[in-house]
């Protein structure tokens, strides 16, 4: 699939169930191999994943209702509960000061930095997710659940959790996108 026509499908769907066709598997070692190949400034590699499927992906999604005291409906984690799995995505603070001491040119960009090449990680998946056939949404819980998420997952402390992409089996489509006037955002100079 072409760059933009992935962007085009691209939609955060959120009536998701966990009867997928692709296994398990098949996603661990496709996300491993992106991981792999998005490319990190200075090649610093500091985009970290945890894989959650399973029970423990529906375990997660309790925590979550748990962590928030009520102050988030059930109904909404219930939503991302019920799909087949979660993306956490993180990047280790550690290998990013490491870097600022080693390159200290440069000590203000590793941060801003490892946050582009997550963000070029959660797209690469995203869209691969999308060639599988699966629906998909990002969510941003963190850092409420920053704490949890590193104990139940034995996720290292200098992890520092970005976001949690859920995704499943998709139930219902979702509403086209609303063209915008691109040339709000959009400059040529020459």
């Amino acid at each position: 699939m072409k760059t933009i026509d992935a962007l085009k499908k691209r939609r955060s769907y959120r009536d998701l169930d966990d009867n997928i066709n692709v296994s398990d598997e098949k996603i661990a070692d496709t996300i491993k191999e992106i991981l792999e190949l998005v490319p990190d400034a200075f090649n610093m590699k500091s985009q970290r994943v945890v894989l959650v499927q399973g029970d423990k992906h529906k375990k997660l999604w309790d925590s979550v209702y748990e962590e928030f005291g009520g102050q988030v409906a059930k109904e909404k984690t219930d939503v991302f509960k019920n799909a087949s799995g979660t993306v956490l995505f993180f990047y280790d603070s550690e290998t990013v000061e490491k870097m600022k001491k080693e390159f200290s040119l440069y000590e203000k960009q590793f941060e801003p930095w490892a946050y582009q090449s997550n963000g070029m990680l959660q797209l690469s998946i995203w869209d691969t997710l999308c060639e599988m056939g699966l629906g998909y949404n990002l969510q941003h819980y963190n850092p409420v659940i920053d704490k949890r998420v590193k104990e139940m997952f034995d996720v290292d402390d200098n992890y520092v959790l970005l976001a949690e992409m859920v995704y499943g089996n998709i139930l219902s489509d979702v509403d086209k996108k609303e063209k915008e006037d691109i040339n709000k955002r959009f400059k040529i100079s020459k």
